[in-house]
């Protein structure tokens, strides 16, 4: 776009700029070291008429000239604190100056705290320094801008025109910060494993492909945090968990984008009614930090998130919904269709169909089940977890048999077994070869890793995105990741 292509409004914030500089003055000046927050400097007047000269600075919001007086807003991340500039005790000059900034321009002030006769705490400016020049307007309505399209793909303007979205993000970190704590404080210890990947193991997704120039090979981004993970558990530790962003090459939606942020972790001599448990503390954690009481509201529905949490089979689950007894496919296909929807209150929906649970351990009093559950809340899955199978052989005849499905993980309590974790790979494998490219790859490497011995665990993954939703009230999985992936733009 040539200068001649721009807004009216753009050309015009130039030509200040270009003024600026000829008066010497410097649109981007450093320097400038604020005392106090907004927040502070308001809270600092108290039930006081006046206090000393504070420093703020902050984005300018909205100014309002009176002849020779004006009143302005000023944001920072702590809030807003109105401004009061005068000709009397400015100057002719720099009253001008001030007079002359525009909405979006970045500055600091120097000035007693007052309060007007109308009761707004003010700071009256004896001095001021223009930080930055915005060049660009806010939108037309940023003052409440909804425009989903401005809004997700310039994160900037959204976080300066709706304050609660800042909010959201600060939740969001308060969530992982309180879920790590809790798994540090529970012993468990945090690592750090490849993003990219020979292999893209541990779950059932498209991945995202690049080439490595020195290897001159293909790489992969991580669909899942698991496999190295169960790595580690066969080095020696014993509880080992990550947060990371994994990738995977599929649609977007509402609850899916395609980079989002995982938890997993991994517990040696764990069950899953042990993952549970520990689920539960998850829960409880992440609504305290969240700022939440367990009595929630979601998108205009209260639930209660105060544990213990129901646990129910799917198989009694789906004869009560429907009257039908199934196994297999069909059993998670009625779930998924007629049962899952109406779980409302958090529910631990266990011992899924083995077809679809390659990695978890046979229930030992019906094999045709396996030790896995979800979190299930308001018909959504918020955890996946497993007991491991640590059977070779089972492993092996399990991938085989099959190989024309696609395993529905995306964390668990892992497979220990090294000859039925091989029997399984292989198959899908196969189903790759055939064109499937969300079956599970053959990792080798794990396969061997497994070998030398996995000790019987625990797995959990736990969807950081849709818990952060979920304690924040927002209807979708980009109001709760800074920079989702968009469409290109037109």
């Amino acid at each position: 776009m040539t200068e001649e292509d721009e807004p009216e409004v753009i050309r015009d914030r130039r030509k200040k700029l270009e003024r600026l500089r000829a008066a010497a003055i410097d649109p981007y000046s450093r320097g400038f070291k604020p005392t106090h927050s907004t927040a502070a400097a308001k809270a600092l007047l108290g039930d006081g008429e006046r206090t000393e000269p504070v420093a703020v600075a902050g984005r300018l919001m909205v100014k309002r000239l009176m002849g020779g007086s004006a009143f302005a807003d000023l944001q920072d991340e702590a809030g807003r604190l109105q401004l009061f500039a005068s000709r009397e005790i400015l100057g002719e000059r720099d009253f001008d100056l001030f007079a002359d900034l525009d909405a979006g321009d970045l500055i600091g002030a120097k000035g007693p705290i007052f309060r007007t006769r109308r009761g707004e705490v003010t700071l009256e400016i004896h001095s001021f320094q223009l930080l930055t020049k915005s060049l660009r307007p806010l939108p037309e309505k940023w003052h409440g801008l909804k425009d989903v399209e401005i809004r997700y793909r310039q994160r900037y303007v959204d976080l300066i025109a709706n304050p609660e979205v800042r909010d959201v993000f600060r939740a969001r970190t308060k969530i992982i910060a309180g879920l790590r704590n809790l798994l540090d404080q529970t012993g468990f210890l945090e690592v750090e494993t490849p993003v990219l990947q020979e292999v893209p193991g541990g779950g059932h997704a498209r991945p995202f492909v690049t080439h490595h120039e020195a290897l001159n090979r293909d790489l992969f981004l991580r669909i899942a945090l698991e496999l190295h993970l169960k790595r580690l558990l066969v080095g020696g530790f014993e509880r080992v968990y990550e947060i990371g962003r994994v990738f995977r090459n599929e649609g977007l939606s509402p609850r899916h984008n395609p980079e989002f942020t995982m938890l997993e972790c991994y517990e040696a001599y764990a069950d899953y009614n042990d993952v549970m448990r520990l689920v539960e503390d998850m829960v409880v954690t992440a609504t305290a930090a969240a700022g939440r009481s367990a009595n929630i509201r979601y998108q205009g529905e209260e639930i209660n998130l105060a544990p213990p949490f129901r646990r129910e089979r799917m198989a009694d689950l789906v004869l009560e919904r429907t009257g039908r007894q199934a196994v297999g496919k069909e059993l998670n296909d009625l779930f998924e269709e007629y049962v899952q929807p109406n779980l409302r209150e958090p529910t631990f929906v266990t011992d899924y169909p083995i077809e679809i649970s390659p990695l978890a351990r046979r229930r030992d009093d019906d094999p045709r089940f396996v030790e896995r559950f979800e979190l299930v809340i308001l018909g959504r899955e918020y955890a996946n977890a497993f007991t491991e199978l640590t059977d070779p052989i089972d492993q092996r005849q399990r991938f085989e048999a099959q190989a024309a499905q696609r395993a529905a993980a995306n964390a668990f309590t892992e497979l220990t077994d090294p000859i039925d974790q091989r029997q399984r790979f292989e198959a899908q494998a196969a189903q790759r070869a055939a064109g499937d490219v969300e079956a599970h790859p053959m990792d080798e490497d794990f396969l061997r890793a497994v070998e030398y011995g996995l000790p019987p665990c625990g797995g959990l993954g736990v969807g950081i995105d849709r818990l952060v939703m979920l304690l924040t009230d927002q209807p979708s999985i980009r109001d709760v990741i800074l920079f989702p992936v968009m469409k290109a733009e037109s």
